[in-house]
Order: structure tokens, then sequence, then C-alpha cells
């Protein structure tokens, strides 16, 4: 599959927003300037860029908990994800959502959610209205290797695929739920190989190699655009951080070996990708290093943009509610 220089140097932009994003955030989580939780992507960048390159802004994606790198991949503004989870006004959902709830209709990203699988079916659902509007656009949805075996899982895969619904289901296993190896509780050897029980292709990906997640996941919007159903892509990955900031009671050693995952960090999916634009004549060492430097004086200023933007005012509670909870006389 041929790819341009100018879509392989936007991978390698968002890789670096994201990774850059995620060390600012871990910065300042540490400073206490925002509390809650928070899940870094670091490590996992390529699948979510090379899923989120691959699809069209008309296009939805849904994601999970782990949920800052899923909306910058797809094309969200950082300034706006900042400032939410600094529980600013200018924030993607004025300050009320926090780390886990990021949503921008306008680039196509549907939300993400902190209810293990629950993104699941919401995805699955914009897929079903593409197909009854007689639309062309897929949705794709984002789940770890935990969330593989959530019931809403298996009953969305089987309804999409009875329904030949437009939809990728996007599998970041990056083989820890929390701290427990998928492989306790997994009964196949990979996540893809389920796809066979739903009569859908699945396929194993280096999650590791962005160019590999796109190639994959093109294949599945092709398959899905034509209207022949949904696919499951596993992009096997693994996050260098622990699940959580602030989970400091558990320690890595306790439940994963330091040689396993200094043998991750050998396979850091943004010095793979420019290593490849490199040594394969696609671009420099200092046009990679302009990107690298560009996107980090994004972040800088995304985040001095969240640090000016006021807090919500105590009346702002309920605005934007179905309903107002407190009826005023």
């Amino acid at each position: 599959m041929a790819i341009d220089k100018d879509l392989l140097m936007l991978m390698l932009r968002r890789m670096w927003t994201i990774r850059h994003f995620e060390e600012t955030v871990i910065d300042i989580y540490a400073k206490g300037e925002f509390g809650g939780a928070a899940h870094p992507y670091i490590g996992e960048e390529a699948v979510a860029v090379g899923a989120c390159v691959a699809m069209q802004d008309t296009d939805y994606i849904a994601g999970n908990h782990r949920s800052h790198g899923h909306p910058l991949a797809k094309g969200g503004d950082p300034k706006r994800a900042m400032a939410e989870l600094l529980g600013r006004v200018d924030g993607y959902c004025k300050g009320k959502g926090g780390s886990m709830h990021l949503a921008d209709f306008s680039v196509g990203i549907l939300g993400e959610s902190g209810i293990l699988g629950s993104s699941l079916p919401v995805a699955t659902g914009a897929a079903l209205a593409s197909k009854i509007k007689g639309e062309d656009f897929i949705s794709a949805v984002f789940f770890g290797d935990g969330a593989s075996n959530q019931g809403a899982c298996h009953e969305s895969m089987n309804l999409a695929s009875v329904w030949k619904l437009p939809i990728i289901f996007i599998c970041e296993n990056n083989q820890y739920a929390v701290t427990t190896s998928y492989r306790d509780t997994v009964a196949v050897e990979h996540v893809s190989d389920r796809a066979s029980a739903y009569n859908m292709p699945g396929v194993l990906v280096d999650g590791q190699d962005v160019v590999a997640m796109y190639e994959a996941v093109s294949v599945g919007i092709e398959r899905a655009r034509a209207g022949e159903g949904p696919s499951l892509v596993e992009g096997l990955t693994y996050r260098y951080e622990e699940h959580s900031l602030g989970l400091g009671r558990i320690r890595r050693g306790e439940y994963r070996p330091e040689e396993e995952i200094e043998t991750w960090r050998q396979r850091d999916p943004i010095v793979i990708h420019e290593k490849r634009l490199v040594e394969q004549g696609i671009a420099t060492q200092e046009e990679c290093d302009a990107v690298r430097d560009e996107e980090a004086k994004e972040i800088e200023e995304a985040l001095e943009f969240a640090r000016n933007s006021p807090f919500p005012e105590p009346g702002d509670l309920f605005d934007d509610m179905f309903a107002d909870a407190i009826p005023q006389p």
C-alpha cells in the first residue's frame, strides 16, 4: 500500500502530539494541578494514530478510559483537551468531564468512557445510524484486552456482524488489565482469534508499527464502506507507564518484570517510525526533529491556554443536562 510523505509525516506529528501531551499530564498531575484519574497512553501511540489517519473527519470513533490518545489521533484540539483535564470552561466538556470524557463531534469524536466496554455499544449504534440513514460514514471503537472479556463487547460484535454494520473493532492489547495479564483471562491465544465466532475478519497487528496499523484498519474501512460488515483488528502494544496515575501503591515489578518493560521500550513506536522515514529517504532526521519540537511547543501552548482558562461557575453545574435536577421556583 503506497503512502505519501505528507501522510507519513502526519502520523509522526500526531504520535509526538500524544507523547508530549501525556508527558505533560504526568508532570502536572504530580504537581497537583488537577485531580481524579488519568491513564497515560505512552507506548501505544501507533495504534490510535494508525487507525485514525485512515479515517475521514466524518467517520466516528469512541474510546475508553485511556482516553487522551484517541481524540488527539483523530485531530482533536490539544488546547481544549488540556483545559478539560484541568477542569476549565474552555475544555471539551466545559470542565465537567475531566480526563475520561473528551468529545468533539466536529472531527468525529463521540467521546470516551471510564466504564469498561461501554463505548462498544455506542460505536455500534453509530454504525447502525449510518446504515439506517444510508450514509457513508463508518465508526471505530478502541477497547483494551480487559474490555474484550465484557459482555458488551461480544454483544456488539455479534450484532454488528448479523446486521453487517460499518464498524471497526480495535482492540488495544497492552497486555495488562490494571495488573492482570491477558494471558490469564483470555481463553484464546489472541483476542483477534475471537473474530471467527462472529463471522468477521480478525487481524493481529504489530501495534508498535503505525504503518501496519494504518494498513490493517484501511482494509477494514474499505470492507465496511462496501457494506461487507465489521472487522476486528488487534494491535499488540504495551503501556510504558502504570495503569493510572496515582497508583503508587502498585509497583510495576510486582506484576510485570522490569526486563519485559525494557524490551518493549526498545520498540518505541515513534522511534520505529522515524527510523523508517530516515532509512527509506522519505524524510531527514532534521525534519523529524522539527516535528518533535513543533509539537512540544504546541503542547506548551496548550498548557498555558488551559491554565489561563477560568473554572466553571457553581451556577453552571446543571447546564447542558436534559432536565434541571433542582427545578427553580
